[in-house]
């Protein structure tokens, strides 16, 4: 129950000269059906997003513009990823804790598997490591 999260690159098209397009062509490189889309903007300097896991909900999150560094615990290993390409997107799976720190003028975009529900969401660090070392059991 303790995937890892990890970089995923989108097809790219375009160049230096007219632009770039970074797509999921047909979601191919997403490992679940997209059900839901948002994207954050305006977080204001140092203020720290995320701080929460999903118990159920994947996502996809993608820097479109600025930058985003993301430090994940999947309760077995803690790594930071930073997130400063729009062609490269950062795989959340379920019961992943995420704390998410942007730059001034990033946007955002998540892909999730689900709609959102709250009831699906730890917003607790200590609750989750209780839960995520009950699974590992």
């Amino acid at each position: 129950m303790s995937a890892t999260p990890y970089l995923l690159r989108f097809t790219e098209t375009g160049s230096q000269e007219i632009g770039f397009i970074a797509s999921t062509q047909l979601a191919q490189n997403i490992p679940f059906v997209i059900r839901r889309v948002f994207w954050t903007y305006g977080t204001p300097a140092g203020v720290l997003r995320g701080q929460h896991a999903n118990k159920a909900t994947e996502e996809v999150l993608v820097a479109v513009t600025g930058s985003i560094t993301v430090e994940t615990d999947n309760g077995k290993k803690k790594k930071t990823f930073v997130l400063d390409d729009p062609a490269t997107g950062l795989y959340l799976p379920a019961m992943c804790w995420t704390d998410l720190h942007f730059a001034p003028g990033t946007i955002a975009v998540c892909l999730t598997s689900t709609d959102f529900e709250e009831s699906d969401y730890i917003r607790d660090y200590p609750t989750y490591q209780r839960l995520v070392a009950h699974l590992a059991l």
